[in-house]
């Protein structure tokens, strides 16, 4: 079901850049999301217990967003927009409603960069507005040189391995028609890259998986990754534990044991893992060089 909504705000400027992502605004185009990965963070939040049956489509989307990219282009006040935070820009519904293609071209016009977040094969349908921001984007001053580009895109995967996939992402595009994408998308002379986001621990945490992924990001010459495990497991990822992995649900307990993040001790090794195999790969961690 898709409801249709109208919105009186859609831009969202943060307190402060995001140190990752570079973004200083955020976009969504819909509320919840149609891919509805059982990881997602929204799902143990207030956005509601199964994000894939209440879609929502913002209307007015495109109209709002003029009026605030306006006010914002008239003060200077340009910055990456991060489409999106909170949902998939290019979810299937999009084919229909076309509100992230409509959103693009009010970007385009005001000259406002983006930062690209999708796990679709879709965003090849909006190449034509993506070329134009890419070259004709205003950027702040300190992001000018590094970035340097006015759309940066960022690809998603919890894991390469189609069988988890399918487990715990199973609405969104397989990792092999992503990895084709980025391949497609790098071809056309985009800056991309890919964030392992989230890893999952004692699935997809090996390192020998991570290696393979740092390899194929290599191969389809993706030029930055990020890494991030698991945040807080919510009561539905736990049930999706349950059912495949059972074993593993009261060790989730007791790594996370109610917090947002997993253990000091477990995150500090991660991070010694990811950071030691980019090394060795010649990968950059980051957009911008960062310490994790």
């Amino acid at each position: 079901m898709v409801k249709e909504i109208y919105v009186k705000t859609v831009l969202n400027k943060h307190k402060k850049r995001d140190k990752w992502f570079l973004d200083d605004y955020s976009l969504n185009p819909y509320k919840n999301c149609e891919f509805n990965c059982h990881y997602c963070y929204i799902h143990a939040s207030n956005y509601g217990r199964n994000v894939g049956e209440v879609l929502a489509v913002k209307i007015n989307a495109p109209t709002v967003l003029a009026k605030q990219l306006s006010r914002r282009a008239r003060k200077g006040e340009y910055g990456y927009i991060a489409l999106s935070s909170a949902t998939e820009p290019w979810m299937y519904i999009e084919e229909k409603y076309k509100v992230t293609r409509k959103c693009l071209e009010v970007i385009a016009h005001y000259k406002f960069p983006v930062h690209c977040l999708t796990k679709s094969t879709l965003i090849l349908r909006d190449l034509d507005l993506l070329t134009v921001i890419d070259r004709e984007a205003k950027l702040p001053p300190d992001l000018q040189k590094e970035p340097g580009r006015g759309i940066l895109i960022t690809y998603s995967f919890s894991t390469l391995d189609e069988e988890n996939a399918r487990t715990f992402e199973p609405n969104a595009p397989a990792p092999r028609e992503r990895l084709n994408t980025i391949q497609k998308l790098r071809e056309e002379g985009f800056l991309v890259g890919i964030a392992y986001m989230p890893i999952l621990p004692y699935i997809t945490d090996t390192l020998e998986e991570l290696e393979e992924m740092v390899k194929t990001a290599k191969e389809v010459d993706a030029q930055y990754l990020f890494f991030s495990p698991l945040t807080y497991p919510g009561k539905r990822l736990l049930t999706i534990l349950q059912k495949h992995y059972p074993q593993l649900v009261n060790k989730y307990k007791l790594l996370y044991k109610g917090k947002w993040l997993p253990n000091k001790q477990y995150n500090n090794q991660f991070y010694k893992k990811v950071t030691q195999l980019c090394k060795k790969h010649k990968i950059k961690i980051g957009i911008k060089p960062i310490k994790l």
